[in-house]
């Protein structure tokens, strides 16, 4: 994930300007009624630019998504290590951050955005896991296979999580990192708390 301050200010206030006017037009109707017409009118931009940008409202949207996960990914994962229990245990806890603050926000969409905010996370999740991975002694094929089993049970037991919020998410953490461990890593040797 490239960092925004990495980006071009240009391109980084078009963005601006392209997010600003589908969350505006978002408080006026709903997403499948959003024309990209309606979000160059509204952002001032012409249909080129927007198309310099992103292919549909599809892609503006996990632009959004991903910009916000990115934030509390960053943020938590400072200095953090896919190998080790302590960054599997805040990867888990941004997912957690992440679905609690940004998809409630959105609860009328939240049916409509789900499949989009899912695969986003797994993603990000998949890839973070991966770099982990290829520090081991496995095959790149055994490496992609964990890192997908992981991002999904990550990303599901984090969604699962935000429906019913019957635990608090450190405790979540705790119980997905033990049973995700050994998916990971063999044995689960590398995610024991006495390493």
């Amino acid at each position: 994930m490239k960092p925004a301050t990495d980006i071009d200010p240009r391109i980084r206030r078009t963005r601006r300007m392209l997010h600003q006017a589908f969350f505006e037009l978002l408080a006026e109707k709903d997403f499948e009624a959003i024309t990209v017409q309606d979000i160059t009118e509204r952002s001032t931009l012409n249909r080129a630019t927007f198309y310099d940008h992103f292919p549909d409202k599809y892609a503006l949207l996990d632009d959004i998504i991903g910009g916000s996960f990115g934030q509390i990914f960053e943020e938590r994962m400072k200095d953090k290590s896919s190998s080790c229990p302590e960054g599997m245990k805040q990867l888990l806890l941004a997912v957690c951050d992440f679905l609690a603050g940004h998809v409630s926000q959105c609860q009328e969409h939240q049916r409509q955005f789900a499949p989009l905010v899912e695969a986003r996370i797994k993603t990000v999740v998949r890839e973070f896991l991966l770099v982990g991975l290829r520090t081991q002694d496995l095959s790149e094929a055994d490496a992609e296979l964990r890192a997908a089993i992981a991002s999904w049970a990550i990303c599901g037991a984090a969604m699962e999580w935000n429906r019913k919020r019957s635990m608090p998410p450190d405790v979540l953490a705790e119980s997905v990192l033990s049973l995700v461990g050994s998916a990971l890593w063999e044995g689960g040797t590398a995610y024991d708390k006495n390493v």
